[in-house]
C-alpha cells in the first residue's frame, strides 16, 4: 500500500482479484479518487468522477458537483472477472 500511495497523482487505481473482501480492503486503503475492482477507466454519469492529490480536487457528475470540499471515493466492481 505504501508503494501504491507513494505518488503525487491519484485519479484512479485498479485492483484485480477474485477475493472481493480483499479487494474492498485494498480499495479502502488506496489514496485515490476512484478505484476499479477488476476494471479500470469506467465512467458513469450517476457516479462521481475525480481524483485526489495533484489529480484534482472535488468531483464532477451526480450530486457531488455540489460537494466540492468532500473527498468521496468511487469503487467499481466487475463480477465477471
Amino acid at each position: 500500500m505504501a508503494k501504491a500511495n507513494a505518488t503525487n497523482f491519484a485519479l484512479m487505481a485498479g485492483v484485480f482479484t477474485q477475493d472481493i473482501n480483499k479487494a474492498m480492503r485494498v480499495a479502502s486503503d488506496i489514496d485515490s479518487g476512484m478505484v476499479g475492482i477488476n476494471c479500470v477507466s469506467l465512467c458513469f454519469l450517476s457516479a462521481p468522477f475525480g481524483g485526489s492529490k495533484e489529480s484534482g480536487q472535488g468531483r464532477e457528475n451526480a450530486t457531488n458537483v455540489l460537494r466540492m470540499f468532500t473527498q468521496p471515493k468511487t469503487v467499481m466492481i466487475n463480477l465477471t472477472y
